[in-house]
């Protein structure tokens, strides 16, 4: 379960704010799970799927969020995550609270 939630906070790190996709915070429900689809990507040299990168855009909203939680932030910052934002055209947060 561990590994599973570290590979959802990369993804949700990687996801944060987009100008390409907007969804509003009620409609979207803050679920880490919801970015396994990007664990591929996370664990190995796989280009992100375009599900991953869809689930990243779905959770766009939540990203600050993740950004805070301790469990999460560690993957912020890491390679996989920035391959997948990269790849997915979803850049990092940069004005969270």
């Amino acid at each position: 379960m561990n590994t599973r939630l570290g590979i959802i906070c990369v993804l949700v790190v990687v996801a944060i704010v987009g100008d390409e996709v907007e969804v509003a915070r009620a409609q979207v429900s803050c679920n880490p799970v919801q970015l396994s689809p990007c664990a591929a990507a996370i664990f190995s040299s796989i280009e992100p799927s375009n599900a991953c990168c869809g689930a990243i855009r779905q959770q766009i909203s939540c990203l600050c969020q993740y950004q805070s939680d301790p469990t999460l932030q560690g993957f912020i910052n890491s390679p996989a995550a920035l391959k997948i934002s990269t790849f997915c055209n979803v850049p990092f947060p940069t004005d969270c609270p």
